[in-house]
């Protein structure tokens, strides 16, 4: 679980770092598609009982 974690962990953060530049360039589309997949990858780490609050 250890290498799965801290890959959760990353996307996590990496994801999180592309909505905020998206957000600052005001690229809709890009603020849409990051928001999503953070939502996605919130949702993956929930079932393997991550938690990334």
């Amino acid at each position: 679980m250890g290498e799965f974690f801290a890959e959760i962990k990353v996307r996590i953060n990496e994801t999180r770092g592309a909505l905020q530049s998206a957000q600052a360039a005001g690229d809709e589309f890009l603020i849409d598609t990051h928001t999503s997949e953070l939502e996605d990858l919130y949702r993956i780490a929930a079932r393997n009982g991550i938690d990334c609050a």
